[in-house]
């Protein structure tokens, strides 16, 4: 028998009994012995419970070194919106282009060169209007094949002119576009258009190019001049040889997004230029969506333009735009109720995800669609640069098996099928036209990108467009989605929502856009197909379906991954908690009609952190340095106190020349910045 210990009033233990009997045992039994004998008991019960939980712990942090994913979660909501009929819009006609009064020389280079037969509905309105020499406002849907329609009655316009037209003479056509990466998409076109014109020059002026050699090519000179505003504005400033004296044609392309980034005044520095030396000329308006500042622009520009807009359901027919004046200013005051026009094949999809669960629900879809449905092409959004270089590491280095524990035949078969590129604005010109041109060659692979990728871009057999975070307005969301299903092909796209942002449905359908919910758990459920995930315990029966607690298992493993990598140096830390904090900052840029959407104080740091590898909610966030995707934000002292300020007008006011908004109203921070240099001893710009 076990040694008596003291009982808890004091009592001295008992004398040893050399193997009593039941009766005696029964006889001498006292209530203290009772007591004593109970208390023992349940302290070696405790002790045994104690030694077990142990045990079990310690096998299971062999496994998992990451707190439950599934605990401390929101609840889900129900999406509860109303069906309603979407905008859209025939895309093909059955018009071809022979039917229309081209040389012949250009209609076969459409044909062969182009393999392009019959005309969109934007080409079948547009181009009849710009072969008559008139100005027009174009509204279509991203991927209409707008860039056709002003570009061949362009060079029908430029090769039929009775002077041949000679290199030297300069431009006789100006395109101004918002990124480089479209400036040299519309270059490539018009390099296809001119084949048989080959007199005509096009060049291309764009940011992170060697100013020397541009201008060596405009003293060469170039006749239909494709450029960014802000390069142009350079130019017209510093080189003497650039003139518009020929300048016959100006066409501004996706005019609101050239707006958004804040060119306004470069715009009207450039109209300035254009109107010193010629007057007269034809100017063509591009845009997918009408704002109160391409209205404003279309004013300033056009003279007595026709509006077109394709996605006009009772009237499809050409109105001049004095018929639609009360129409534009109504629609430019009542911006919130605009409808936009979708591609017809486009399916749109909504997954609610709990902050702690976005890390690891991103990554199970990329391995679902991209390595076991192998043949899909995929473009993810991100709102800010620092979160596209670290999950553009972090996915590389854990879903391509970059890991040391993985085996090296292994990872070089997934990798096979994840290509991961990286697009943002903070990358040198010369790696993102090496990126962009090496997605467009890529059958599957998946580029994680910033708004730069938003606009205009006409990138090949994507099929699935993944907004990791939300827009910042239904327009954004349209552009964001427009990379796919271009040009009558079949496309989806899938918005990431927190259960918080849920009402973010029901403002999409207000604009009449229809999304169809995607369970987080389904998506989840793909890891079943990957055995790296699996939880090895002794004596473990092999997975059979889609087990719930097998998959949470799974999916708690590979956070474990993502946190192992991000835990395994300081710096990687580092990188995670700036990414974050650049989260954080673009949070904050929201505008304020969506501000009961998306505020701030409605995110649980901890869960957040979590999203970015971290095991636990980050202390000194603020003494970092912040979010470098908004190169246009002048203040950079002052981002530390970014998250004490969100309710600051001032500071919006500053934030809000990033390309999350129109950048139209600077006023507020043109005072700041004249407080400022008051200010003595204020010697800090950035």
């Amino acid at each position: 028998l076990k040694r008596k210990h003291q009982s808890p009033h004091g009592n001295p233990p008992l004398k040893r009994k050399r193997k009593p009997s039941i009766n005696t045992f029964k006889k001498c039994a006292t209530e203290a012995d009772i007591r004593e004998k109970g208390s023992s008991s349940q302290k070696s019960l405790l002790k045994k419970q104690l030694t077990d939980n142990r045990n079990e712990s310690q096998k299971s942090k062999s496994f998992i070194k990451t707190s439950s994913l599934f605990r401390n979660n929101p609840d889900i909501p129900e999406i509860h919106r109303k069906a309603v009929q979407q905008v859209q819009e025939n895309v093909f006609t059955t018009d071809s282009f022979s039917q229309l009064d081209l040389h012949p020389h250009l209609i076969s280079t459409i044909n062969t060169v182009l393999k392009i037969s019959s005309m969109t509905s934007v080409q079948k309105q547009t181009i009849p209007v710009l072969l008559q020499g008139k100005d027009a406002l174009v509204r279509s849907q991203t991927g209409s094949g707008k860039t056709l329609a002003y570009g061949i009655p362009l060079v029908q316009s430029l090769q039929g002119m009775e002077s041949k037209i000679q290199r030297s003479d300069g431009p006789y056509a100006l395109i101004l576009v918002p990124t480089r990466e479209l400036a040299l998409q519309s270059f490539d076109t018009m390099q296809k258009l001119l084949k048989p014109f080959a007199w005509i020059v096009p060049g291309v002026l764009m940011g992170g190019e060697k100013r020397k050699s541009e201008k060596a090519r405009l003293r060469k000179g170039i006749n239909i001049l494709i450029s960014t505003p802000g390069r142009l504005v350079d130019h017209i400033k510093s080189t003497e040889c650039i003139h518009f004296r020929r300048t016959q044609w100006l066409i501004i392309d996706e005019a609101d997004r050239i707006l958004d980034l804040g060119f306004e005044k470069e715009v009207a520095v450039i109209l300035n230029a254009l109107n010193a030396e010629r007057e007269t000329r034809q100017n063509v308006l591009l845009s997918a969506t009408l704002t109160e500042g391409v209205t404003r622009l279309a004013d300033i520009s056009l003279n007595d333009p026709i509006s077109i807009s394709i996605a006009d359901e009772i009237q499809k027919v050409l109105k001049p735009a004095s018929q639609t004046d009360r129409q534009a200013s109504s629609s430019s005051n009542c911006m919130e109720q605009e409808n936009f026009a979708v591609p017809e094949k486009l399916k749109q999809y909504v997954m609610m995800v709990p902050s702690k669960l976005r890390l690891v629900t991103l990554a199970a879809f990329i391995l679902e669609k991209c390595k076991f449905e192998k043949h899909h092409k995929m473009i993810i959004f991100f709102s800010s640069c620092e979160q596209v270089e670290f999950h553009y590491e972090l996915l590389l280095k854990v879903l391509s098996g970059g890991l040391e524990s993985e085996q090296p035949e292994h990872s070089s078969v997934s990798s096979a099928h994840l290509q991961f590129l990286r697009l943002h604005g903070n990358m040198e010109q010369e790696e993102r036209t090496e990126v962009f041109q090496e997605f467009l060659k890529y059958k599957t692979g998946i580029l994680l990108c910033t708004d730069v990728a938003a606009r205009g871009l006409d990138l090949p057999q994507v099929t699935w467009i993944v907004q990791y975070n939300a827009p910042a307005s239904p327009a954004e969301y349209i552009h964001r989605i427009g990379r796919t299903a271009r040009i009558g092909c079949h496309g989806n796209s899938l918005l990431v929502l927190a259960p918080s942002e849920a009402e973010y449905v029901s403002l999409l359908a207000s604009h009449k856009i229809n999304v169809s919910e995607i369970k987080m758990e389904k998506v989840l459920s793909s890891l079943m197909k990957d055995d790296r995930f699996k939880l090895h315990r002794p004596g473990s029966k092999k997975s059979c379906g889609t087990d719930p607690q097998e998959v949470r298992e799974r999916a708690t493993v590979l956070q474990t991954k993502f946190e192992n990598y991000v835990h395994s140096s300081e710096g990687t830390v580092r990188w995670a908690k700036k990414a974050l904090q650049s989260f954080l900052c673009a949070y904050t840029t929201y505008p304020r009609n969506l501000k009961h959407i998306f505020h701030i104080k409605s995110l649980h740091l901890g869960h957040v952190a979590k999203s970015f590898g971290m095991r636990d909610a980050p202390q000194n966030l603020t003494a970092l340095p912040t979010a470098g995707s908004k190169k246009k934000t002048k203040p950079r002292p002052k981002r530390s106190d970014l998250l004490k300020k969100t309710h600051s007008k001032h500071r919006l006011a500053e934030i809000l020349r990033s390309e999350y908004s129109s950048g139209m109203d600077t006023g507020v921070s043109k005072v700041k910045r004249k407080k400022k240099q008051r200010k003595p001893g204020n010697q800090q710009i950035p």
